[in-house]
């Protein structure tokens, strides 16, 4: 019955689409600042009605995102010291750099097991905090490159601190606020417990942790991020307790990505552009959760034939589909929480996975970094278009020329750096190959995976890699730093770019952007680009492992 698990979100998020998409328009277009708003913008030093150029807009993003680092690095070394810490002692020094910089970044990668490293109010203060803040930056940066193009001869596209405290106090939090009560509902943890000794219908005992789970589950799938408060993330049932609720944070994950394409929509005063990005998105994912539903389905190894299913490291709970349509969402979204160990995915249902990341994870994306992501490949395909079939480069009325071309073209080639070269060099020296626990083309791909994951600022794992040494811990909070800021970076000077132009009149060899035509081009560009540059990869790992 998976198809009715897929179509009945499909009609949730319908229902919601344009009241979200219309409420988050309303967020970053009025003028209006609350009373709350208006203290914190004392707190802070800011003007909240002047608006900044691309440039210090960058800056401020880059200043908030390093003292974050440090407040979250310093909370782990100190949170012996601190109120609620459980008896933790201070998390490693490569560890807590790796997990600061993994939730500053909507990572949430995690080289550690949360029930036993963390304290209760490191995981509030510290990681639930950045579940907001980071995912409110993502959603700013996509608005700034809105902007960008919505504005005429404009030398600024907004105030990045306005944009941040509005995103957290007036979408995320009021979201996950109700999605919390409903997780309650649902059976997830809420409360500030320690470990309770737990007596099992065999005799046996263990321990388990109670905490605030329930809230940050919520903003854990809600802004795309993912960081589990146990190891087993939202395949343990204090975080995923029911299918309905597993149905439900599938729904939180998302929402925010595909209502943001109506807020795109009506920014730029054309709604239907809109429903384009949306489309392409929607046939990219819709072929994505298809083709993982059918390779765990129907899994052609001789252990899941035997079995019925490809059941090895599923929740009996939710079953082959539902895992399958979970591993896709938190995918195609830069979530990258899981309720099924990926690792045990059949060859070309695990390859799926991968490849959901390397499309540069915009089928919807994350928090705002789906948005931006498919209006840089929006902004390729005019370009590509012009120059196979002699069309205008144009996007919205901005002329698509070198200087545009050229940080799109950027933007793009910042993760498949990252990924192949952090591929190879893990390949290549002693402290990379030593923490494998596979070898063979599985083993590439769970290497392979991490970086992919990293580099995408996706956070799920394939596992079978020891990654909690100094040299993993280290290597992928590069490429989770770099994969975040550089394109982050490029997004902004392009929103600055296109403000600054005046408009270019329509013509007869201007490509229309709302027609099925588009939609084909961008969604074939974005497999182009990702099956040109990632395919011998692929080759060497679940390919092989599938064909061998």
């Amino acid at each position: 019955m998976g198809w009715i698990f897929i179509v009945s979100l499909v009609v949730a998020l319908g229902l919601v689409y344009r009241p979200l998409g219309d409420h988050m328009h309303r967020v970053y277009t009025t003028p209006r600042h609350s009373r709350v708003e208006r203290g914190l913008y004392r707190l802070l030093g800011v003007e909240p009605d002047g608006e900044q150029r691309w440039g210090a807009y960058a800056r401020s993003l880059l200043a908030f995102s390093v003292l974050s680092v440090l407040f979250v690095y310093g909370m782990q070394r100190l949170q012996d010291k601190l109120w609620l810490s459980l008896g933790m002692a201070p998390v490693p020094d490569h560890v807590a750099w790796n997990t600061a910089v993994s939730f500053v970044t909507n990572t949430n990668w995690q080289a550690y097991s949360g029930e036993s490293t963390m304290g209760h109010l490191t995981q509030m203060a510290a990681l639930a905090v950045q579940n907001f803040v980071s995912a409110a930056v993502g959603l700013a940066v996509a608005v700034a490159l809105v902007r960008g193009f919505a504005r005429r001869g404009s030398d600024t596209i907004g105030n990045f601190w306005v944009d941040l405290v509005r995103g957290t106090l007036r979408i995320l939090l009021p979201i996950a606020f109700v999605g919390a009560l409903v997780l309650v509902a649902g059976g997830v943890v809420q409360n500030l417990a320690g470990p309770q000794e737990i007596t099992g219908l065999a005799g046996g005992t263990q321990h388990l942790t109670g905490g605030p789970v329930a809230g940050q589950e919520a903003i854990k799938v809600l802004g795309t991020n993912g960081g589990g408060f146990y190891n087993a993330n939202s395949a343990h049932p204090f975080e995923n307790a029911t299918s309905w609720t597993n149905w439900f944070e599938i729904f939180l994950i998302l929402l925010i990505p595909i209502c943001l394409t109506r807020t795109f929509g009506r920014m730029v005063g054309q709604v239907r552009q809109g429903y384009a990005i949306l489309a392409v998105m929607s046939v990219l994912a819709l072929t994505s959760m298809t083709l993982v539903n059918v390779f765990e389905l129907q899994g052609g190894a001789t252990v899941p034939q035997a079995a019925g299913a490809a059941m090895e490291g599923k929740e009996v709970r939710f079953g082959v589909a539902d895992s399958a349509t979970f591993a896709a969402a938190t995918t195609l979204t830069s979530t990258g929480a899981v309720n099924s160990f990926h690792d045990s995915y059949t060859p070309f249902g695990g390859m799926m996975t991968l490849v959901n990341m390397m499309l540069g994870e915009v089928a919807p994306g994350g928090a705002g970094a789906g948005l931006y992501g498919m209006l840089i490949l929006a902004v390729i395909t005019v370009f590509v278009a012009g120059l196979m079939v002699g069309r205008t480069p144009e996007y919205l009325g901005k002329k698509i020329g070198a200087r545009e071309i050229k940080l799109a073209s950027l933007y793009f080639l910042v993760t498949p750096v990252l990924v192949l070269t952090g591929t190879a060099v893990a390949m290549g020296n002693q402290a990379g190959l030593a923490a494998m626990l596979n070898d063979g083309p599985h083993g590439f791909s769970e290497i392979l995976y991490a970086f992919t994951s990293a580099s995408n600022n996706n956070g799920s794992a394939f596992g079978g890699v020891t990654v909690n040494t100094p040299w993993y811990d280290v290597a992928l909070g590069l490429c989770m730093a770099l994969g975040r800021f550089l394109p982050i970076i490029f997004v902004l000077a392009l929103a600055g770019s296109l403000a600054r132009q005046t408009p270019v009149p329509e013509s007869a060899g201007t490509l229309p952007r709302h027609r099925p035509q588009f939609v084909g081009l961008v969604a074939g560009v974005t497999v182009v680009l990702v099956a040109l540059t990632f395919l011998p990869a692929l080759a060497l790992g679940p390919i092989a492992e599938g064909l061998f």
